[in-house]
């Protein structure tokens, strides 16, 4: 009878022992909690940041698209997304989906074997959702929403699996190939920032007088949630070894060391040619910096990651201050967030810097394979007399830029095509020119006279606001 009640347990799992010996206490706790750190750069950081930097009317649909996307991801995530991501090899660049996600493989070793595969598939759904809700800030202010709610799973099942798989599960055709993202400098900021911007094309751009002039609404609370998103960072690129290890530890001081550059030559650059040390700057400085270093967290030392941080802050500020100014198709694609230089622009040069300063040693802490061939960055391959395989490396970062770029302006065109087959990709102008009422029935600030519009929203009857005319008169 003993048996048959635990009979769901794997065979490795004893009833009475739930720390298994396969099982490393501090991996696995710091995995949890690297996982939560990351969360809550999306709830809520970007929720926050979102809803704090657009203008007044935008406020709750902004918010609002960060807070979906992140529960539709979850459900999606664990449904189909996790095992096509990193399950058994179906093709070179997909997973197939095997058996439920249920105890049976939930309890499981992960497989690198310090921690429960519960962990991992929590740890990698913070990644998948950041990821959706990043693209989210290209769309900021005339997306519709059912359209977004379309867009969130097709867009995580058909493009990001197919980017994580490929280059960070062990089978994948890039991963074989030996690339080196540390943390989702491909898989998360040069996708979404791709994918953004070739939505943005499709949905169209912002009503003429928010595209002429969209002032943040709330600049402190901009700055709360620009605060979680680079703290919650530490998670983002110190979990990535899977173990609570020194190149964890490496990986998160070069992270602040490389965002906090990339902030400051920003801000002098603001200073230099503008003459005002702009906040917003400072804050696209510090995400640019954030992005640039995640493909080589762990990988490089630091004095790399500050000539990462100068060059994060210099080059992203280029193309978004100049080149955009200067290039057709860019003037052409409304990206609220900016997020094409933010994290496009900013992820390809981390890509590639990688590949020039990625130290070997360093390498084989995070890869742990002894093969001196493969993980090299250009600047060792020559000083160790082996440029070819720098060289060959750097071939590898810039092949899998092409390919994620390509994989996201296809994938998104289509999936926006089929959207707009079922519901129209942007609001009417009704609700564009309404904003937050118009769309939600809601408003972000009830203040002064703006309160009694509030109340009259059809909202009060369905969550049982008291009647305006039983309220006592006041402020």
């Amino acid at each position: 009878m003993a048996d048959q009640k635990y009979a769901w347990l794997p065979a490795n799992l004893q009833p009475d022992d739930a720390n298994p010996d396969w099982m490393n206490k501090a991996d696995n706790a710091w995995q949890l909690i690297a996982a939560t750190l990351v969360g809550l750069q999306s709830v809520p950081g970007l929720v926050i940041l979102y809803g704090s930097i657009v203008k007044k009317k935008w406020a709750v649909n902004s918010a609002f698209m960060a807070l979906y996307a992140f529960a539709a991801v979850l459900v999606c995530w664990v449904g189909w997304g996790y095992h096509l991501s990193f399950g058994n090899s179906f093709l070179p660049f997909l997973g197939k989906i095997d058996d439920a996600l249920d105890q049976h493989d939930l309890l499981k070793p992960a497989f690198l074997g310090k921690f429960p595969s519960a962990t991992m598939v929590f740890f990698q759904f913070v990644f998948a959702a950041i990821t959706l809700i990043l693209i989210a800030g290209a769309l900021l202010g005339r997306m519709n929403f059912i359209a977004w709610m379309l867009f969130v799973p097709l867009w995580l099942t058909f493009s990001y699996t197919v980017g994580a798989y490929s280059i960070w599960c062990p089978t994948g055709w890039l991963s074989t190939m030996g690339l080196i993202d540390y943390s989702g400098g491909y898989v998360i900021h040069l996708s979404s920032g791709v994918a953004g911007f070739t939505a943005a094309y499709w949905v169209g751009p912002r009503a003429t007088r928010d595209r002429e002039r969209f002032p943040p609404n709330n600049i402190l609370l901009m700055l709360a949630g620009a605060g979680i998103l680079w703290m919650g960072w530490t998670g983002f690129n110190g979990g990535d070894p899977y173990v609570a290890s020194i190149d964890a530890s490496l990986a998160v001081l070069n992270t602040h060391i490389c965002a906090a550059t990339s902030l400051l030559s920003w801000l002098l650059l603001d200073i230099l040619f503008f003459e005002k040390p702009s906040v917003i700057g400072a804050t696209q400085g510090m995400i640019t910096g954030l992005v640039c270093i995640t493909p080589a967290a762990g990988v490089v030392h630091g004095w790399a990651a500050i000539i990462m941080g100068v060059m994060s802050g210099c080059i992203p500020w280029f193309t978004m201050m100049v080149l955009h100014k200067k290039i057709w198709l860019l003037k052409q694609v409304d990206d609220t967030m900016a997020v094409f230089h933010t994290h496009a622009v900013a992820g390809s040069l981390g890509g590639i810097l990688t590949g020039f300063f990625a130290n070997p040693k360093l390498c084989r802490l995070f890869y742990l394979v002894p093969n001196w061939e493969h993980y090299i960055g250009l600047a060792y391959g020559i000083h160790n007399g082996n440029a070819k395989a720098g060289f060959k490396q750097m071939g590898i970062q810039l092949l899998g830029i092409v390919f994620i770029v390509k994989l996201n302006v296809v994938v998104t065109s289509l999936i926006c095509l089929l959207i707009r087959l079922v519901v129209p990709l942007r609001m009417s102008e009704e609700e564009l020119l309404g904003g937050d009422d118009a769309v939600h029935g809601e408003e972000a600030y009830a203040l002064w006279g703006d309160g009694e519009k509030f109340e009259k929203s059809v909202l009060n009857s369905v969550y049982g606001a008291e009647d305006p005319k039983n309220r006592n008169e006041g402020v």
